[in-house]
């Protein structure tokens, strides 16, 4: 499937019937580009000033340095074939803080295993996740991190025991105001939160989208 959010709906797998109906219908778009707008109620990292100098090792896009609250944000989502004919989520998240845009992107692609969906951050990747996907009981589309590693020098480290990060992205759906919610964290067993936000956004009308014809 391409376009949408193919390459998560085939990670559910039969689970994906138990996504509320408005937001399978969305993931399940043959769009190839989506975009969408929304409001954070807090997003960032308290650590900001650890991630600042964490940027230089991971790579631009991988994490932000702002901390701040009612944060208006830019989601667009790719769906398409990479080198090796596999399908592809490509997102990237503006960040609109006071101080400036920051930007994380990243891609994902299917995993070997039924269920987990292998996310990459930032244009070097050089942050490798390994995610769990199901649905919560309120039909939100749930990730989970089975495994993080970073890749530098041409090697590989996987985060384990107090290096571990626990990572929980939350995407649903709000039938009252008719719009996404998503709430994401990365939590450090060491340094505590290093990266959160939550809020509300809505996928823009064909019509709104650059290009468009309609």
């Amino acid at each position: 499937m391409i376009g949408g959010s193919g390459v998560l709906l085939d990670a559910l797998g039969e689970d994906a019937d138990r996504l509320h109906p408005t937001l399978r219908a969305q993931m399940s778009s043959t769009i190839e580009r989506q975009e969408s707008h929304g409001v954070f109620a807090l997003a960032g990292s308290r650590l900001r000033r650890l991630n600042a100098l964490g940027i230089p090792v991971v790579g631009r896009d991988a994490l932000v340095s702002g901390y701040e609250r009612d944060v208006p944000f830019t989601l667009v989502t790719l769906s398409r074939r990479d080198g090796l004919g596999r399908v592809t989520l490509d997102t990237t998240r503006e960040f609109g803080f006071r101080g400036g845009v920051q930007r994380i992107t990243d891609r994902i692609v299917a995993s070997s295993r039924p269920g987990l969906v292998r996310n990459v951050l930032g244009r070097a990747g050089r942050i490798e996740l390994i995610l769990r996907c199901d649905v919560t009981e309120g039909g939100a589309l749930r990730m989970r991190s089975e495994r993080v590693a970073v890749r530098l020098a041409g090697r590989r480290f996987a985060l384990r025991g107090i290096l571990r990060l626990d990572i929980r992205v939350e995407d649903g759906w709000d039938a009252v105001q008719e719009r996404r919610t998503i709430r994401m964290s990365a939590r450090s067993p060491i340094a505590g939160t290093v990266l959160e936000y939550r809020g509300w956004y809505r996928v823009a009308p064909p019509e709104d989208r650059p290009g468009s014809t309609q």
